[in-house]
């Protein structure tokens, strides 16, 4: 015979004890709670017929025979009238689907016990369960008519008790029928625009909605409710927008009103409503990381800082996230060793591997490309086979100007993983920046076969092909493609733009090549714009556009390369 740890525990207890009173719970009280508790329970002698039918109940539950199960310990709880066991005769009747007596359970079960929520909740459950709605509402009335002031409290808490209820009509008519003496009660109209909603009745929730903020105006459940049924974006904003300017307090619906902005990108106004957030609650861990974070999209450094700061000064929530972008305001403001104290203190989640990487890139710039690639190879001790750390450290080879030793790292790494996506791109800019032009279009090639959506395996081949003013036909097929995947990608436009020029369109190219920086300013977009502009006769423009570059990216190989071209 094979009892779970529970069954075996319980048949121990009721062997050893000589009376139901006594059986322990799976928590042993302290006695105090122990003697108040055997108070309420009877005083019956254990029998061997009882402990029969106890364990005949539980191994058949075990064997999925329920019914038997359900019957068996039916009988026990009527015979026995212990609360425990009459539970435990509502449960296995129910999962056998024997509605009857579990309902016959139930009832038992709550005239032994009538402040049990649970048992009030299973028998609910059970009369909606078997479309006893009439029964059901008559008894929930009671319940609702004995709560006096608090009637609409005790609705919004019925309500929910149903939210996981399947049969979503049902809940619908049950509570249309609970709230009718009540329609004069916000509480009652939001419960029924909340069930309508679970219903599909969109239409009556509105309508159920602008009664309940008619009757209270200024309630934000129902305020944020509301939002919710109107259409994300503009009408969700606009309405919640004014109606805060009625009830400029409520913390809730602001904080809704400051998300649905960030959802449309809105991060200025974003930011306005989270530091009003902030002012009224300045330690709050969630409003702090908020501001910093928004703070960060909107390029505002100093108070990104200073939020963030604070944010993990108080260590509350997941700190890690904060670490890694105070390591990268740190890195932009030209603070390499605070960047890397806060990338080391990066330990987990999905910012630890960035932060890796991110801290052996500021290593580079000081020079160490040897305890860079050290860190990156402890990292990858610890994640053997992730690829993101092999791309990297070939990434810092190929920074460094050493791309042969980039490549052959690249090349050991892919005969382990000859198909891994990653590997095959980087291989192949590797053998592009080498002139390894068949080694390049090769691994691209087979990109494209495992990956048929990587509209960067077609740039990057159809941007190869018309730099060296090769197959210009093909590229443009190859470009074509990679934009269908990804319209509006920046680096795909320069490509299409450097194309067009090969092509000898300069005009064509030039406004490619402008929709291209304006997007993404990047070093190598800027030199194409500028030979262009230079092509075109407009030198002065060109030198203006590689002038500003030169600023933001004066390390950067092909800008400098292109401008020493023209103006040696």
């Amino acid at each position: 015979m094979n009892l779970s740890p529970s069954v075996f525990a319980l048949s121990l207890a009721l062997v050893s004890t000589a009376t139901w009173a006594q059986a322990p719970d799976a928590k042993a009280p302290d006695a105090p709670a122990q003697a108040k508790a055997g108070d309420r329970l009877p005083k019956q002698e254990l029998t061997g017929q009882i402990l029969y039918q106890f364990l005949l109940a539980e191994i058949a539950a075990q064997r999925g025979q329920f019914g038997l199960s359900a019957g068996a310990y039916l009988d026990l709880a009527q015979s026995t009238r212990d609360p425990r066991i009459v539970r435990r005769a509502a449960e296995i009747a129910f999962h056998a689907r024997q509605y009857d007596s579990a309902l016959e359970a139930s009832r038992l079960w709550l005239s032994l016990e009538p402040e049990s929520q649970q048992a009030r909740q299973m028998l609910a459950t059970l009369l909606l369960a078997s479309g006893r709605i009439e029964e059901l509402a008559t008894s929930l009335a009671r319940d609702l008519a004995a709560e006096g002031p608090q009637i609409g409290d005790a609705l919004i808490r019925m309500v929910r008790a149903f939210a996981r209820y399947p049969d979503r009509l049902a809940v619908q008519r049950l509570f249309d029928q609970l709230t009718q003496p009540y329609l004069d009660l916000a509480e009652a109209r939001l419960v029924r625009a909340q069930t309508a909603v679970g219903a599909g009745d969109a239409d009556r929730a509105r309508s159920e909605i602008e009664r309940t903020l008619e009757l209270r105006p200024s309630w934000e459940l129902a305020a944020l409710f509301k939002a919710e049924l109107l259409p994300k974006g503009a009408a969700q904003l606009d309405f919640l927008k004014t109606w805060l300017e009625s009830n400029p307090d409520a913390k809730d619906v602001r904080l809704g009103y400051a998300r649905g902005l960030v959802s449309e990108k809105r991060y200025e106004a974003a930011r306005v409503e989270f530091r009003r957030l902030l002012s009224t609650s300045p330690d709050n861990p969630d409003m702090l990381y908020a501001v910093g974070i928004l703070a960060l999209q909107v390029n505002d450094a100093a108070e990104a800082e200073q939020q963030l700061r604070r944010f993990v000064e108080i260590g509350r929530g997941e700190l890690d996230p904060a670490r890694f972008y105070l390591g990268q305001i740190a890195d932009q403001s030209g603070r390499p060793d605070e960047a890397l104290r806060w990338y080391d203190q990066v330990l987990a989640g999905e910012h630890a591997l960035p932060a890796k990487v991110r801290a052996a890139q500021v290593l580079l710039r000081q020079n160490k490309l040897d305890e860079a690639r050290e860190r990156l190879a402890a990292a990858r001790a610890g994640a053997p086979g992730d690829a993101r750390l092999v791309v990297a450290e070939s990434q810092l080879l190929r920074d460094a100007g050493r791309h042969a030793e980039a490549f052959s790292f690249l090349a050991k790494a892919l005969e382990v993983q000859p198909d891994q996506p990653d590997l095959l791109y980087e291989t192949a800019l590797t053998a592009e920046k080498l002139g390894y032009v068949d080694v390049m279009e090769r691994h691209l090639r087979r990109l494209m076969v495992l990956k048929p959506d990587s509209a960067q395996a077609y740039n990057a081949l159809g941007y190869s092909l018309a730099d060296r003013n090769l197959r210009l036909d093909e590229a443009a097929q190859l470009l074509e493609k990679a934009l269908s995947l990804a319209p509006d990608d920046p680096f795909i436009l320069d490509s299409k733009g450097w194309l067009l020029f090969r092509q000898g369109n300069f005009a064509a190219a030039l406004e490619a090549l402008q929709k291209a920086y304006s997007q993404k300013p990047d070093a190598e977009i800027a030199a194409h714009v500028g030979e262009v502009l230079w092509a075109l006769g407009r030198s002065s423009e060109a030198l203006v556009v590689w002038r500003e570059a030169t600023k933001a990216h004066p390390t950067n190989e092909v800008l400098a390369a292109t401008i020493k071209r023209f103006v040696p």
